[in-house]
């Protein structure tokens, strides 16, 4: 069997196993790229280089950094001053969207949502509005904000290492930005206006752990604003990269070691903070795609795609077509995995056609991210069901529109932003 076959194989392997989730995701990632070594598709250096990946130390150190704003509180009050201000449910539900997906943007969208949701059922009680209708928005709103930065999602990392590794090129700190702050402001006016009436009210199916908010009034406020100012300093040396010639992941390595080394977080619960799952998912997936590049399986694949769509395909057809099957994917499973599966492939057929594939790049990573159909999307659509008390159908009415909405605004920046043939 060829080089090139069994790296369709563990491809085939990978989507099957990433879309069920028979087994996670992490270990799958690591079934392939252990795969790949046994039979001889890669050498163990190319095979786990993934895990060395400067964008893994970035991740590490990042997880550290968000794990001591979230541990402190003070994202818990930044969150309760936005909503404060806001006298009615319509006003309310901007307040939230705007804050989480402005947190999300440069921490995990997950831990956003996570920290966060407690605020909004406290605030749903008190209020008396009904927390279903103030929960979806926050989870939307976070998915959204992970497209405002590099370092806002998974996936906008995976295209960044793929772009650098195979052509020598990048996107900015903030490239992500052109498309995903008016994808978020659109999705802010929306359910501001029409997308407000779509939204489910429901009674919760249980009170959950959510309902006990977290008490942070034990820890010393010195804490809660060193983690503030080691967290605005680290971004603010992250934008000035190339001003200051301080590498991102270095950036974060700082910022990480100056909150254990100051006592803000202790190494334990800094250790705790790293999401493995990711790291493992993101290493891994990385050695699919070395493969895929090397045995020349991303070109086969990418050769079909080009035929598929005709003898001269458009460019805008092509990245259309990725935007639509991305968005169906993550959908279904992680939006991590969907990006990592669909980045190599998508560079492969961008290649073909000798177009510049950041454009198609950015498709895939922004498709990759409109997660608002399901419960199962994302992780933080999960952990609302219970406490929302929303049912599948619930999700499709409320967030199949924010991805058509998605749609239509990055099919109108993309071409603009990213020429095809510049």
């Amino acid at each position: 069997m060829s080089p090139s076959t069994i790296t369709i194989l563990f491809l085939l392997f990978a989507i099957v196993m990433f879309v069920t989730e028979r087994i996670p995701l992490g270990v799958t990632s690591m079934i392939v790229c252990i795969g790949l070594v046994v039979t001889k598709v890669l050498d163990v250096k190319t095979a786990f280089a993934g895990f060395i990946d400067s964008n893994v130390i970035l991740f590490v150190a990042m997880f550290i950094v968000g794990g001591a704003f979230f541990e402190t509180g003070m994202a818990n009050e930044i969150g309760g001053i936005v909503t404060k201000f806001a006298k009615t449910e319509r006003m309310l539900i901007i307040a939230i969207m705007v804050i989480v997906g402005v947190m999300s943007g440069v921490l995990s969208n997950t831990g956003t949502a996570a920290v966060l949701i407690p605020v909004v059922i406290g605030i749903a009680a008190k209020s008396g509005y009904s927390r279903s209708r103030l929960l979806m928005p926050l989870v939307f709103a976070a998915a959204m904000g992970g497209n405002l930065s590099l370092i806002g999602a998974p996936g906008n990392l995976i295209a960044q290492s793929a772009l650098q590794e195979q052509l020598g090129m990048s996107f900015g700190f903030f490239e992500y930005a052109i498309v995903g702050v008016p994808i978020l402001i659109c999705g802010i006016l929306f359910y501001a206006t029409i997308g407000y009436r779509l939204l489910p009210n429901r009674e919760p199916k249980d009170d959950g752990a959510f309902d006990q908010t977290q008490d942070f009034s034990n820890v010393p406020q010195w804490k809660k604003t060193l983690s503030l100012v080691i967290l605005v300093l680290t971004l603010a040396a992250m934008v000035l990269e190339d001003k200051i010639g301080i590498k991102l992941c270095i950036s974060g390595c700082i910022g990480a070691l100056a909150l254990i080394l100051t006592g803000v977080i202790s190494e334990k619960n800094a250790l705790k903070s790293i999401d493995l799952k990711t790291i493992f998912l993101f290493g891994g997936t990385l050695s699919l795609a070395s493969a895929l590049s090397k045995t020349g399986a991303g070109e086969q694949i990418a050769d079909l795609v080009i035929n598929a769509l005709g003898e001269n395909p458009s460019p805008y057809v092509l990245t259309f077509v990725v935007f639509m099957l991305c968005c169906v994917l993550t959908n279904f499973m992680s939006n991590t995995a969907t990006t990592a599966l669909m980045v190599p492939i998508c560079l492969s057929v961008a290649q073909g056609m000798g177009a510049d594939p950041r454009a198609v790049l950015m498709a895939c990573v922004i498709g990759g991210s409109c997660a608002y159909a399901t419960p199962i999307g994302m992780p933080a659509n999960t952990m609302v069901i219970g406490a929302g008390g929303y049912t599948f159908m619930d999700y499709v009415k409320s967030g199949a529109p924010l991805i058509v909405i998605a749609t239509i605004v990055s099919m109108i920046i993309l071409p603009i932003a990213f020429p095809f043939f510049p």
